[in-house]
């Protein structure tokens, strides 16, 4: 059995809060990537020259290197300085080997995902927080147990996929495979395992928030 964590933590306590201060519309979400030396963030709601001058106000920051414009959103590595910023976080919160499942900033917060084995190992992590003196808000938590025997709406080849993806590290942060290394793992095509992925995520989300006791719409 594993363990789901949702964890709210201010910036202010942690990273990037000059940056969220100077550029309040904008989010920045944690890329998943593979084999990376430093993070790098999407930025959106928020134009470059704002967040530009966002990061240079942002003493935590030492270097921002855009690399891609979109329509929409920017894509930055960043450097931090030493003994600041988001490495800083993730070595408190995955030092007992916890994974980094999503990561994202706005409005002063941070907003994290972390999969631990247990729930001993998250409280570990929750206490490390605390002695730091970050005020960490525990918004959800999830035990993960094994599936055999119980009820699910995932048709076998759904069910064989999200396993798959887990085993492999693609909720991960960073991704320890990407989707068309997971397809040949699995003997399928790219679109074929995207379309398992979709009719998933669409059958656990209804099943989430159907009220108790009704049925799914897709029955």
């Amino acid at each position: 059995m594993s363990t789901i964590a949702d964890l709210r933590l201010p910036a202010t306590e942690t990273a990037l809060a000059t940056t969220l201060e100077r550029a309040p519309d904008a989010t920045f979400e944690l890329e998943s990537s593979v084999s990376k030396t430093r993070p790098s963030l999407w930025v959106s709601g928020v134009d470059p020259q704002t967040v530009a001058a966002a990061f240079a106000a942002d003493h935590s920051v030492a270097d921002a290197d855009l690399l891609v414009e979109t329509g929409s959103r920017l894509l930055y590595d960043v450097t931090f300085v030493d003994g600041s910023g988001t490495n800083r976080l993730w070595d408190e919160l995955l030092a007992d080997g916890g994974s980094l499942l999503e990561a994202r900033a706005s409005d002063g917060w941070w907003q994290v995902t972390v999969r631990y084995r247990d729930r001993d190992t998250l409280c570990d992590a929750y206490d490390r927080l605390v002695e730091r003196g970050i005020n960490a808000d525990l918004r959800r938590v999830t035990d993960v147990t094994d599936v055999e025997g119980h009820e699910t709406r995932l048709t076998p080849e759904q069910q064989e996929a999200l396993e798959a993806a887990l085993e492999y590290g693609y909720f991960e942060i960073p991704r320890g495979i990407s989707m068309e290394e997971l397809a040949t793992e699995l003997g399928i095509s790219h679109q074929a395992l995207s379309e398992r992925f979709r009719r998933a995520y669409e059958t656990l989300v209804d099943a989430e928030l159907q009220p108790a006791g009704e049925g799914s719409r897709f029955d």
